[in-house]
């Protein structure tokens, strides 16, 4: 019984199969007429992240200052399309158009003392 059943069902499996085949790959070719071409291959990429300078960070039990661009900002605070969310002794996380980013401060070069 079960191999009759199989015979009988394997024509509607393969039409099954070849409908949804059919269906998916209309669906992918499928284009708006008004879109200017070449613009799906730089809608994914993400703009490049502009240079911002760290300049000073101010850490202390009461209060944390960052120095960004020559702008004293708290927690919470922000210029332009950034905003600073956490000062770290170290670091500073901050927001940039939606994006979260690390800011570190520079190294300071290496100075030989005399002796």
């Amino acid at each position: 019984m079960t191999k009759r059943v199989n015979v009988l069902l394997r024509p509607w499996a393969c039409l099954a199969a070849g409908a949804l085949m059919l269906v998916s790959g209309a669906a992918t070719a499928l284009q708006d007429p008004t879109r200017p071409p070449g613009l799906e291959s730089r809608a994914g990429a993400p703009a490049p992240a502009r240079p911002v300078s760290l300049d000073s960070i101010l850490y202390s039990r009461d209060r944390r200052i960052a120095i960004i661009e020559g702008e004293a900002l708290r927690e919470g605070q922000g210029i332009d399309s950034m905003r600073v969310i956490r000062i770290y002794q170290n670091r500073v996380l901050v927001t940039d158009n939606g994006r979260e980013r690390v800011l570190y401060l520079e190294k300071l070069p290496q100075v030989r003392g005399t002796q």
